[in-house]
């Protein structure tokens, strides 16, 4: 299939409000707006042989946890830019189609991008969101002293799926799908939003990284209890037959892509999970069976790993 071929079939598909046609995208946005870019690259983020369909679906969710960090989205669409670079073979008809749906169940309109030829593939994703009404940009940077540290979700078990992919195991785990198909927690971001007291982040590269990031944009410690850490059912089993330290790849395993959180105290935020506290002094410990040490910022290092 040629190039324009594809983006007659793409356009068809995103029907007549289609923004896809020329040059560039004209966009009407009324206040501020988040912007945000994260790329999957095949042999990096993703194994080479999967799912095209599965490719796509990763790529705007992992994008959508940003915004999701920042305060989730507004009423009005996202706008999706797609740079998509790839082999001859690759099913470019089947990640479109899941991307198109995927856009579709979030509110996210596909505004315009670029296709190339390369020997790998190579997916990048930028992504426009607007503020939902009354709602605050979260940052890194509002964190304080007394204020309560928060989980989203469980942690650990996509980059226990990650272990299987590599051992060959499929979509039948449960561990795989999550490592697969991370769910963007904007709702929780819409929520975090609305309260006047707090800072996020997204839990991409680890929840040990980064809290120290959270934390050194804050100008603040932390204390977290591993003990009360969220972890999935059947965790620890799993992490011996993988022959792995549960703690460890709780904390260091990274593409979790649940939001890392502060509230005042007091505050119950729905389904989540208080794992620790801020502290004034500059240090990060983690407690673990009554035992106290420092918390390494270990994690996914985008240069190194």
């Amino acid at each position: 299939m040629s190039e324009d071929q594809l983006l007659r079939r793409l356009r068809a598909r995103l029907g007549p409000s289609s923004l896809i046609g020329d040059d560039a995208a004209i966009l009407s946005l009324s206040g501020e707006i988040a912007v945000t870019v994260d790329s999957q690259i095949s042999g990096v983020h993703f194994i080479p042989s999967l799912d095209a369909a599965h490719v796509a679906r990763r790529l705007l969710a992992v994008n959508l946890s940003d915004l999701a960090a920042m305060g989730g989205v507004g009423a009005e669409p996202s706008h999706a830019f797609l740079a998509l670079s790839a082999p001859p073979d690759f099913d470019h008809d089947r990640f479109f189609r899941a991307f198109t749906e995927a856009c579709s169940l979030w509110n996210v309109t596909l505004a315009g991008g670029d296709l190339a030829r390369c020997d790998q593939v190579v997916a990048t994703l930028t992504l426009i969101g607007t503020k939902p009404d009354g709602g605050r940009w979260l940052r890194r940077s509002d964190a304080k002293p007394g204020h309560d540290l928060w989980l989203g979700g469980t942690v650990g078990e996509s980059a226990a799926g990650r272990i299987l992919i590599a051992r060959g195991a499929d979509e039948r785990h449960r561990a795989v799908r999550r490592h697969l198909l991370p769910v963007p927690q904007l709702e929780l971001g819409r929520w975090l939003g609305q309260q006047a007291e707090g800072a996020s982040m997204d839990v991409s590269d680890g929840v040990a990284i980064d809290l120290h990031r959270l934390c050194r944009e804050s100008g603040v410690g932390a204390v977290i209890d591993a003990d009360v850490l969220p972890l999935p059912g059947g965790f620890f089993d799993l992490c011996k037959t993988l022959s792995v330290d549960p703690y460890e790849l709780a904390l260091s395993g990274g593409e979790d892509y649940v939001l890392l959180f502060t509230l005042p105290p007091g505050m119950q935020p729905p389904g989540c999970h208080k794992i620790g506290r801020i502290l004034r002094e500059k240090k990060i410990d983690w407690i673990r069976e009554g035992r106290r040490r420092r918390l390494p910022a270990s994690g996914w290092d985008h240069l190194k790993t």
